[in-house]
């Protein structure tokens, strides 16, 4: 099938592999951002079906021609659950380091002058004392041969629950990327939850877009019974809020790739969701709260779409 925006218009939805494909396009200007975004499962503590499904889903992201893919928090290794001894003894075989040699084999030949990065995250060693890792998101292009790159890569500020048992917070850490097709900032899940940090990328940095990463659960009871008012969903309900506002009130793109599906050992269920919000707080395009599905979204005007919503509101 052609690439739409490039040579074609999008089918609305199709099946490609395992996979459920969506794909929309922005404008007709090719000159701008084509992202796909993966809105998976992981399996756990299966670090070698995870490392499959990503070279699937990169494939066919780099077929419909996609500029950049972008893939859920722990995408290799999967969340982490309550059995510390278990859960170490996985963390351990699944860190990053240990499969660097995939990353160089595997998904870096799958880059092209189209193709032209793949935004990952998963856990990476610590430093220090306390056996802690970093919650690291990084960015495989074919330009610069180190993923681990403290250029290219960035450490979750803020950590919720159970991840403080494991992983340590990477301080007043931000990454911000500047490319011809506009300057992106980065967030680890609960980290959008924090206005300070986003109001520093937008305003300090001038960023276009967020590039929120996640495994953001979706049940959470939340009850106000005096008002008759219940939720078992709360944590999804906020996701989508939080996106809107967020994006909103800063004035830039949101574009939010989270997990989707059961947690194999918990049991925790992941609310998926990914999706595009634009500066306006208004959402483009959501994926499935359920299944496994891509979405592509051609020809992004970033620049120019955040600047006339400044221009706008200012």
């Amino acid at each position: 099938m052609d690439a739409p925006g490039r040579h074609g218009d999008p089918a609305p939805m199709e099946k490609v592999d395992e996979f459920i494909v969506v794909e929309r396009c922005f404008s007709s200007d090719p000159e701008f951002l084509s992202v796909g975004l993966a809105n998976i499962h992981a399996d756990v503590p299966d670090v070698e079906a995870n490392k499959d499904r990503i070279e699937r889903a990169c494939r066919v992201f780099r077929d419909r021609g996609v500029d950049v893919a972008i893939f859920p928090e722990f995408c290799l290794s999967g969340y982490f659950w309550e059995d510390e001894v278990a859960c170490r003894r996985h963390l351990e075989r699944a860190t990053t380091e240990r499969h660097l040699d995939w990353i160089e084999d595997r998904l870096r030949p799958l880059l092209d002058d189209e193709f032209r990065g793949i935004i990952l995250n998963n856990i990476t060693e610590g430093e220090g004392e306390g056996d802690l890792y970093y919650n690291t998101t990084f960015l495989v292009t074919r330009q610069h041969p180190d993923p681990l790159d403290g250029r290219l890569s960035y450490h979750k500020v803020f950590l919720p629950g159970i991840e403080k048992l494991y992983t340590r917070s990477g301080g007043e850490d931000r990454l911000d990327l500047d490319g011809a097709m506009g300057r992106v900032g980065f967030t680890t899940c609960y980290d959008y939850l924090f206005s300070d940090l986003l109001r520093e990328y937008s305003m300090l940095d001038e960023v276009d877009a967020i590039v929120e990463i996640a495994s953001w659960r979706a049940a959470a009871t939340r009850d106000y019974a005096e008002m008759n008012v219940r939720t078992d969903l709360y944590y999804g309900a906020l996701w989508d809020m939080a996106m809107a506002a967020g994006s909103a009130t800063n004035q830039v793109w949101t574009i939010a790739v989270n997990a989707v599906g059961r947690h194999p050992i918990s049991g925790a269920t992941f609310w998926g969701g990914s999706g595009i919000w634009a500066p306006s707080g208004l959402n483009l395009i959501q994926a499935s709260h359920f299944n496994d599905e891509l979405l592509i979204v051609h020809n992004i005007d970033l620049k120019g779409v955040r600047r006339a919503e400044r221009d706008d509101f200012d």
